[in-house]
C-alpha cells in the first residue's frame, strides 16, 4: 500500500469521523433536549449504537455508493477531490449550526469530481437518481411516521396523567434512541466504505473480485464514525434540539421512532439517505401535533435552503480540489 493511497483512507475516515461529529445532533438532540440524559451520556449512548451497527446490516448502500459513477474513471484524484469537497462542506456547516447532509455532501464531492474529469456520461443515474428521490421522501416519510406515532401514543395515553406519560416515557426514550443511532450507523457509515471500497477497487486492491467492502474496511468506518459522535457538534445540537420545536419525553420517543423506521427502510434497500433530513422530518412533524406555531418554521426555512446548496456546493468545492490535485501532483 503507498502512501499517497493511505493518506486517502485516513482522510476517508476523517470524513467518517466528521460525520459523526456533525450529524452526533442527529442522535442526541432529542433525548438531550428531553433532558433524559445529559449531553456526555447521551454521546457514548449514540456512539455505542452507532459501532454496533455492524453486528445488524448488510453493506447495501456501501455498494450503491460505490456506483454512483463509472468505477474506470475512479483514480487518486477523484477520490481525493471527492472527500475534500464532503469535508469542507461539513466544516462550513458545522461552523454556521447547520444540520445539513454529509451523505449528500459526499455525494455532491463525488459526482463534482468524476464530472469536471469525465463529463456527465460517467454518472450511474440509476444510483444518484435513487438517492435524489429518497432525498424527498426521507424527511417526508420521517414527518408522517412521527406524526402518525404520535397521534397513536396520544390516543393510547389520552387519560393518563401527564406525571405518568413523562415519567413512562423517559424510559423508553432510551430505547427509541438506541434505535435511531443503530440506523444512523448502519446507513452512514456505509457511505465512506462504499469510497474507500471504490478506492481500492480502482487500484486492483480487492484480490480481483468483484466490487465488496473488506471486514477491516467496514469495522475502521463504523469505529471512525463513533469516536465522531463521542465528540459531538454542539452547535447543531442547539439547532436541531432547541430551535425547530420544543419537545417533551414522548415527543422525542416518537420522532426517534419514526426516523428510526424510515433508516431502515432505506438500508434494506441500500439506498443512502440523510438521517438529517428523516430527523428533522420527524421533529417537524411530531412538533405540529401540538400547533402548527410549535415548529419554528423561519429556523426550518433555514435547514432546507443548506440541504439544497449541500449537492452543488459540495461538487463546486470538489471540482476545484481536483484541478488543483492534478496541477499539484500531475495526471
Amino acid at each position: 500500500m503507498t502512501a499517497a493511497l493511505l493518506f486517502l483512507i485516513l482522510l476517508a475516515l476523517f470524513f467518517d469521523f466528521l460525520n459523526g461529529f456533525h450529524d452526533a445532533a442527529n442522535s442526541i438532540a432529542t433525548i438531550v433536549s428531553t433532558r433524559v440524559l445529559a449531553p456526555k451520556y447521551a454521546v457514548f449512548w449514540a456512539a455505542f449504537f452507532n459501532f454496533m451497527a455492524f453486528l445488524v446490516f448488510k453493506h447495501k448502500v456501501a455498494a450503491t455508493m460505490g456506483n454512483m459513477v463509472d468505477p474506470s474513471v475512479v483514480d487518486m484524484h477523484v477520490i481525493f477531490a471527492t472527500l475534500v469537497g464532503a469535508c469542507a462542506w461539513n466544516l462550513i456547516t458545522w461552523y454556521y449550526g447547520l444540520p445539513t447532509s454529509s451523505s449528500h455532501a459526499l455525494m455532491g464531492g463525488l459526482v463534482g469530481a468524476a464530472f469536471v474529469k469525465a463529463g456527465s456520461g460517467v454518472m450511474v443515474m440509476s444510483s444518484i437518481n435513487k438517492t435524489l428521490i429518497f432525498m424527498v421522501i426521507s424527511p417526508v416519510l420521517g414527518m408522517i411516521l412521527g406524526m402518525l406515532i404520535g397521534v397513536i401514543m396520544m390516543w393510547i395515553f389520552r387519560r393518563s396523567s401527564p406525571l405518568h406519560v413523562d415519567s413512562l416515557f423517559r424510559k423508553l426514550q432510551f430505547f427509541s434512541a438506541a434505535a435511531f443511532s443503530l440506523g444512523h450507523g448502519g446507513n452512514d457509515a456505509q457511505k465512506t466504505m462504499g469510497i474507500i471500497a471504490l478506492l481500492l477497487y480502482s487500484q486492483g486492491l480487492l484480490g480481483g473480485k468483484a466490487f465488496h467492502v473488506p471486514g477491516w474496511v467496514a469495522l475502521s468506518c463504523y469505529a471512525a464514525m463513533a469516536i465522531g459522535t463521542l465528540f459531538g457538534g454542539w452547535r447543531i445540537v442547539k439547532t436541531m434540539g432547541q430551535k425547530v420545536s420544543k419537545l417533551r419525553p414522548v415527543d422525542g420517543c416518537c420522532v426517534e421512532t419514526g426516523a428510526a423506521i424510515t433508516l431502515y427502510t432505506a438500508s434494506a434497500f441500500g439506498v443512502p439517505v440523510s438521517t438529517t433530513h428523516t430527523i428533522t422530518g420527524a421533529i417537524m412533524g411530531v412538533g405540529s401535533l401540538r400547533r402548527l406555531t410549535a415548529v419554528r418554521w423561519s429556523v426550518a426555512g433555514e435547514i432546507v435552503w443548506a440541504w439544497l446548496f449541500t449537492i452543488p456546493a459540495a461538487a463546486i468545492i470538489s471540482a476545484f480540489a481536483y484541478f488543483a490535485s492534478v496541477a499539484a501532483f500531475g495526471g
